[in-house]
C-alpha cells in the first residue's frame, strides 16, 4: 500500500489537502491524473446506469423493463429532512475521549486500534515471556524498565498510567494478583491495569489506542457537520451539511413522477458530494470526511420488491467486474439481521480486499439495501419510530409525532390499474472515492521488462480499464526532426478531439514509455521514419507490450474501438 501511495503523490493522482499547510486529517485532493480517473469512474457509472440504459427491453435478470433518469440536489437541505430521516437522532458513534492527549476515539474501533498501535506491540514484546507451553507469562519487572525507558514507555505513551506514576499502577496488579482476583494475565487484561492509576475509583480503565492515557465512558457523538444559513447564527437558523445524497431524492419523488411522467418501476440517480466528521479517518481514501457517492433510488411495486433487490444486488456486483476488478478479490455479503439498519429487510455489501486489510479481510465498497416504504413513510408522516413492528410514527411526550413529516402525499397511483400504493425502495449506493481507489490499488502491477539495452528492470504500471484509464493514448516522435514531430502533433490534436491525449518528444521512447505505463496509459503511437514513407505509426499495447503497425489515418478509429 505504502508503494500506492507514494505512487499517487509523485504522478498526481492524489494530494492530501492544504499540504502546504500540515494537511487536514480526513480531506484529500485529487490532482490531474486523479481528477481523470475519478471523472471516469462516475461516468462509467452514469452511462452505464442512466444515460445509456435501454428501457424497451427486459435486462437479464430484471423482472421486467424499468425507466431511469437523474437528479441533483442541494448540499443544504431543510433541517427537518434530517430529522424525519433518523440522522438527527440516530446518526451517531459512541465515541471515547483521552483524558491525558485529547483525542477522540470510536468506541467500537479502540481494540483494533490498540492491536495495531506501536506502543503496545512494544510492550508485549518487552514484558511478556513465551513458555515452552506455548503460553506466555507477564514480566512485572520488565514491565517497569519498560515504562521508565525513554526510548520505550515515556517516549511511545506518555499517557499511560504505568509510564505516569508507575509503582502505583503496578501495585494494583499486585494486590490482585496476590487476592487471586486478577483472573488469568492476558495481554488486554494487562493493559487494562497497566492504564489505571486509581482503580479502587475507576475500576480497570481502557486504555487510549494513541498515548496509552485512560478512556472516558462512551457517549454519543453526532457525525453530521453543522453551518447556519442567514445572517444571525442562531439555533433556528442551524442546518447541516448532508451525510449522504439518498434523502434529497426521496424529497423530490413526487416533483420526479409529476414532471416525466415515469411510471414504476423507475430509479433515481445521482452522483455527489456528502460529509461525515469522522473521528478516525484513515487509510489513505477509504474513509475520509469529504467523499462523493453514486447512489440509485428505485422505485417499485411491494409485491416485485424482492425480485429487484436480488436483480440490483447481482448486477452491481458485476459492474465492478467488468471494469477490471478481480473477481477474486470482491466478495458479496449480505449482512446478518443484527447488522440491518432499522429500516432495511435485507442489505448486501460488494466489498473488495484492499491491500491495507489483513489477509482474508474485505472493505465496503457498494452497500444495496431494501430499504421498504421507511423514507418515503417518514417525509409523509413523520419520523418512525425503529423499535417499531411494523413501523409507527415515533411520538413525543405530548402524545404527537416527534418529528413532523411534511404532510405531503408521496404515494404512488398506477394510471393503468388504479391502484395507490407506498412504492418500496432499493438502494444501490455506491462510494465513488473508494471505487477509484479499488480501481488504483487493483491496477497497481510490478513486472519485469528489458530496458532500452536489453537490460530486465522492475516495471511500475497501472493497469487500468481503458474505460477508467486517466489518458487513453499517448502520441511521441522517435526523434525531434526530420518532420516527424510536425506529424505527431497533427495526430495528438486528432485524437485529442475526442479524449484525453499525452504528447511527449522528450527522452529515450523507452522511458517515455514507462512514464505512460506508470500512469495507465493503455496505448502509445509512436511517429518514426517510416511513417513518412508509409504513412503508417507503431501502436504500443501497454499490459501485452505487444507492437503492431497501422494507418496513420486509422489510428482515432482504431484507438476509439479499442476504448470502448
Amino acid at each position: 500500500m505504502e508503494k500506492i501511495v507514494s505512487l499517487c503523490r509523485r504522478r498526481g493522482f492524489l494530494f492530501q489537502s492544504s499540504e502546504i499547510y500540515g494537511g487536514l486529517n480526513g480531506f484529500w485532493d485529487y490532482g490531474p491524473l486523479g481528477v481523470e480517473l475519478k471523472r471516469n469512474v462516475k461516468e462509467a457509472w452514469w452511462r452505464d446506469m442512466v444515460s445509456q440504459h435501454d428501457d424497451m427491453s427486459v435486462i437479464p435478470g430484471a423482472p421486467s423493463t424499468y425507466e431511469m433518469t437523474g437528479l441533483d440536489c442541494t448540499i443544504i437541505m431543510h433541517p427537518q429532512v434530517w430529522k424525519c430521516s433518523g440522522h438527527f437522532d440516530l446518526f451517531c458513534d459512541m465515541m471515547q475521549t483521552c483524558r491525558q492527549c485529547k483525542k477522540l476515539v470510536r468506541a467500537d474501533h479502540v481494540q483494533d486500534m490498540l492491536n495495531n498501535a506501536d506502543w503496545t506491540n512494544s510492550f508485549a514484546a518487552e514484558c511478556f515471556v513465551t513458555r515452552p507451553d506455548g503460553g506466555a507469562t507477564f514480566d512485572s519487572g520488565a514491565a517497569l524498565r519498560w515504562a521508565k525507558h525513554r526510548k520505550f514507555g515515556r517516549r511511545l505513551s506518555p499517557g499511560l498510567a504505568l509510564v505516569r506514576n508507575p509503582e502505583v499502577t503496578m501495585s494494583w496488579l499486585a494486590e490482585d494478583v496476590e487476592n487471586g482476583t486478577a483472573g488469568e494475565l492476558t495481554l488486554s487484561l494487562v493493559l487494562s491495569y497497566m492504564a489505571t492509576e486509581q482503580k479502587n475509583q475507576t475500576g480497570l480503565q481502557m486504555p487510549c489506542p494513541h498515548c496509552g492515557g485512560d478512556l472516558t465512558e462512551p457517549r454519543e457523538f453526532n457525525l453530521m457537520f453543522e453551518s447556519y444559513a442567514g445572517a444571525i447564527k442562531s439555533e433556528d437558523n442551524r442546518v447541516f451539511l448532508r451525510p449522504e445524497t439518498a434523502q434529497g431524492i426521496f424529497v423530490n419523488f413526487k416533483n420526479v413522477v409529476d414532471s416525466t411522467r415515469v411510471r414504476i418501476p423507475f430509479g433515481i440517480a445521482q452522483v455527489g458530494k456528502s460529509f461525515r466528521n469522522e473521528i478516525t479517518p484513515r487509510n489513505f481514501t477509504f474513509r475520509s470526511r469529504e467523499f462523493e457517492q453514486m447512489e440509485i433510488e428505485f422505485f417499485c411495486h411491494p409485491d416485485t420488491s424482492k425480485e429487484w433487490y436480488q436483480y440490483w444486488r447481482d448486477r452491481r456486483f458485476r459492474w465492478y467486474i467488468e471494469h477490471g476488478l478481480a473477481e477474486g478479490r470482491l466478495q458479496l455479503r449480505d449482512h446478518d439481521p443484527d447488522e440491518l439498519s432499522h429500516y432495511s429487510t435485507g442489505t448486501a455489501d460488494i466489498e473488495y480486499a484492499f491491500p491495507f486489510l489483513a489477509d482474508g479481510e474485505f472493505g465496503e465498497l457498494e452497500g444495496i439495501a431494501h430499504r421498504g416504504d421507511f423514507d418515503l413513510r417518514s417525509h409523509m408522516e413523520g419520523k418512525l419510530d425503529p423499535k417499531s413492528c411494523p413501523l409507527e410514527v415515533e411520538l413525543g411526550e405530548d402524545g404527537k409525532p416527534k418529528y413532523k413529516g411534511s404532510g405531503r402525499d408521496l404515494t404512488y397511483r398506477d394510471d393503468l390499474t388504479n391502484e395507490r400504493f407506498t412504492p418500496h425502495v432499493i438502494e444501490p449506493s455506491a462510494g465513488a472515492d473508494r471505487a477509484t481507489l479499488a480501481f488504483m490499488c487493483e491496477a497497481y502491477t510490478e513486472d519485469e521488462q528489458p530496458d532500452e539495452k536489453g537490460k530486465m528492470q522492475t516495471r511500475t504500471v497501472m493497469k487500468f480499464h481503458p474505460r477508467l484509464a486517466p489518458v487513453k493514448a499517448a502520441v511521441f516522435p522517435l526523434v525531434k526532426k526530420d518532420g516527424m514531430p510536425e506529424v505527431a502533433k497533427d495526430l495528438y490534436k486528432a485524437l485529442k478531439a475526442k479524449f484525453p491525449v499525452f504528447y511527449d518528444e522528450k527522452g529515450a521512447v523507452g522511458r517515455r514509455y514507462r512514464r505512460q505505463d506508470e500512469a495507465g496509459t493503455p496505448y502509445c503511437i509512436t511517429v518514426d521514419g517510416d511513417t513518412l514513407t508509409d504513412n503508417t505509426v507503431t501502436l504500443r499495447d501497454r499490459d501485452s507490450l505487444e507492437q503492431i503497425r497501422i494507418k496513420l489515418d486509422d489510428v482515432v478509429d482504431e484507438i476509439e474501438s479499442r476504448i470502448g
